[in-house]
């Protein structure tokens, strides 16, 4: 199950990464794309939404910053400077996917396979020509995809 969404501006980001923190509050996400794709301000936008207050930094050099909203972990993954996916293993992230509640949104996953856990969700972020817009693939990859997708659908049929 795959649906596009053109996002025309950062706000447009904010509104889909919203509206995808409402329909999937638990599982494993992957943020896909180059560098200045969006993936770290998709994740901004959907941590917020689900009620982080504060900042929100990429954890580029720490690889993880874990989160508890309203008694939920959320996990957020920057793999971009991983150089060997058995790293992974060495700082023990299978303890990570072991909480089954918990949230994932985890940038540069290729970096990490076949270390990590496959996901529920692929979102795909591009960057149009004029720098500003930005094209979002999102990809259903598993059962809590696919409801968490079905149910965006109803939402995105709503002008954004």
């Amino acid at each position: 199950m795959i649906r596009h969404v053109v996002l025309a501006d950062e706000a447009a980001t904010r509104r889909v990464a919203a509206q995808l923190a409402q329909v999937c509050v638990s599982g494993i996400i992957y943020l896909v794309g180059g560098l200045g794709a969006g993936k770290t301000t998709f994740t901004r936008a959907w941590l917020q939404a689900k009620g982080h207050v504060g900042a929100v930094k990429s954890p580029t050099y720490t690889l993880v910053e874990p989160y508890q909203i309203a008694g939920q972990s959320v996990f957020h993954f920057d793999l971009y400077r991983l150089n060997d996916p058995f790293e992974l293993e060495l700082m023990g992230i299978r303890d990570y996917f072991e909480d089954h509640q918990a949230l994932f949104l985890i940038e540069w996953p290729q970096k990490g396979e076949p270390v990590i856990p496959d996901a529920d969700l692929r979102l795909t972020l591009q960057t149009a020509a004029d720098d500003v817009t930005r094209h979002l693939t999102i990809e259903a990859l598993s059962p809590v995809g696919i409801a968490a997708l079905t149910q965006l659908d109803m939402i995105l049929a709503e002008p954004l």
